[in-house]
């Protein structure tokens, strides 16, 4: 059972950064592909960014140019740096791990809030 676990979650003003971090508990970026979702209040689960195994990058179109997605394989850790952020960024983010379909694990979620 894969274990994801996020941290970085934090309250920032208008126009900062955050780093979000997922710890994986194996060696998974070889064959899983890895993204971060986010759920604000009262709206869907959305993919924000994602990595696939080759280094294939995707972005939601609301923050290209302002996230990005990375990982260190040595580490078995997954990044999202977060630039200019605003207040639409509010959400919990998620860590996702998914393989073929069949396989899907969650991290547990860290809360961004953008509020001056």
């Amino acid at each position: 059972q894969v274990q994801l676990v996020e941290s970085g979650g934090d309250l920032v003003q208008p126009g900062g950064s955050l780093r979000l971090s997922c710890t994986t508990s194996e060696s998974i970026f070889h064959i899983y592909m890895m993204a971060w979702y986010r759920q604000a209040p009262g709206k869907q689960r959305e993919m924000v960014a994602s990595i696939t195994p080759e280094g294939t990058l995707k972005y939601v179109d609301s923050v290209k140019g302002r996230f990005a997605i990375s990982r260190d394989d040595t580490l078995n850790m997954l990044y999202l740096q977060m630039d200019n952020l605003k207040t639409d960024d509010t959400a919990v983010y998620y860590c996702y791990a998914g393989y073929g379909g069949s396989f899907a694990y969650w991290g547990q979620g860290t809360q961004v809030t953008v509020s001056s």
